[in-house]
């Protein structure tokens, strides 16, 4: 069994280690079973932001975000129920819910409020949200890289599926982002972290 908290990479602040975990991530999403990851993966890592960025304002379509969930659920855990719930809301109150949060990237925790008014959307499918808008400022909230990270920063805690929580899983990314520097920012430090234990053997 592999103990997350035990793997050395985010106690460490050697770049080409870091440059390693970030270059297996394609790895790790072939390492998991589910048949659709790699393609919702690819889209939103690679497609998505240029559409939602290139918008004015920067907002999600109701199909985009039916999407977003499916890709965070392959890369986690399947939650049927949820999906219904994202689905059912009104493709309008998408992109308002997310046009807010757009307007509110300066401000997380409203920002993150934001997309969290809407059916089904909880702190970790709203950060996947903001993290194709302002990577640099928002990873995605994954159980895989808080159990990395937790133990080793100061008042975080057990994992909590909270915003409070989330602000603080964020902070901690941000901060090694910086420490990294060369280019590094908070996405690339969570897709880092996620290959690293996906690699090391980790499910959820």
């Amino acid at each position: 069994m592999t103990v997350l908290a035990d793997l050395s990479l985010w106690r460490s602040v050697d770049l080409p280690a870091w440059q390693r975990a970030l270059e297996g991530y394609a790895a790790a999403i072939t390492a998991l079973p589910n048949a659709k990851l790699a393609g919702h993966d690819a889209w939103y890592r690679t497609e998505l932001p240029s559409l939602v960025q290139a918008r004015a304002p920067m907002h999600v379509t109701y199909d985009e975000m039916v999407r977003i969930t499916e890709w965070k659920m392959a890369r986690g855990v399947w939650r049927a129920p949820n999906l219904v719930l994202v689905r059912n809301n009104p493709p309008g109150a998408v992109e308002a819910a997310t046009s807010d949060a757009a307007a509110l990237l300066d401000v997380p925790a409203k920002a993150l409020a934001a997309v969290s008014t809407l059916g089904g959307v909880g702190p970790a499918t709203a950060s996947a949200v903001l993290a194709v808008m302002a990577p640099e400022r928002f990873p995605f909230f994954d159980e895989i890289v808080t159990e990395q990270v937790a133990p080793h920063v100061e008042g975080m805690g057990k994992i909590a599926w909270t915003a409070p929580y989330y602000r603080k899983y964020a902070a901690a990314l941000v901060a090694r982002a910086d420490a990294l520097a060369n280019g590094w920012h908070a996405t690339m430090v969570e897709r880092a972290l996620w290959a690293h234990g996906v690699n090391a053997g980790a499910r959820v």
